[in-house]
Formats: structure tokens, sequence, C-alpha cells
């Protein structure tokens, strides 16, 4: 029984993590958009994409924080910046430095104190 509600559990932080993933997505769709004048057809075409991502993500977003106190789901959110960080380097060959990860773990360790149930 317990192996039952762990492992759907996991189903759930795995479903949790990939909508984090697909709100990720958006802040990409946006910096393609900057790269275009502004309402010429790339930038239009960008920020629709944008626009479409926000709209899954919100309705998803609702869908599975029913599933999780709000605090878990907000402290699971901060893995965005992993993923940001990721995007970054994939699709504007960006370079990640050692301040950009150090920044990353501050945000994920101060989101687990704040979060955690020991105080």
């Amino acid at each position: 029984m317990f192996n039952k509600l762990l492992g759907k559990r996991f189903v759930f932080i795995i479903i949790l993590q990939t909508i984090v993933v697909i709100y990720t997505l958006s802040s990409v769709a946006a910096k393609f958009a900057s790269g275009y004048a502004f309402m010429s057809g790339g930038f239009i075409f960008f920020y629709f994409i944008e626009l479409f991502i926000l709209f899954v993500y919100a309705i998803l977003w609702q869908q599975i924080i029913k599933k999780f106190e709000i605090s878990v789901a907000y402290a699971n959110r901060s893995i965005a910046l992993i993923w940001s960080l990721v995007w970054s380097v994939l699709f504007f060959s960006e370079t990640v430095t050692i301040k950009n990860i150090m920044g990353v773990i501050v945000v994920i360790i101060g989101t687990l104190v704040v979060n955690s149930d020991e105080c």
C-alpha cells in the first residue's frame, strides 16, 4: 500500500516538473520574439507561441496543484531556474557562469528552507 502511494506521488512530481518545463519554454519563445522588430511577422509569431505556452501551462498548473500542498508545488517550481540555464545554453549558446550556478543553488536552498517543516 505504501509503495503504491509513493509511486503515485512520484508520478505527480514528474508531471509537476514537466509542467514547469513547459512554463520555462515561454521564456524561450519570448527571447526569440525579442530578436525581431516589434510587430514584425517573426515577433508576432513567437509572441503568440509564448502566449499559447502560457495558456497551456496555466491550465495544467491549475490541475496539478490540486494534488499538492501549494507550498510543495511552488518549491518544485524553483527548478525552473535550472531549466532556464539549460535553455540558454541549448537555444542561445550562452555561457553559464559559476555565479549563475551559485545563484540557482542559493534560490533552491532558500526555497527548501522556507518550505521545510522544521522550524
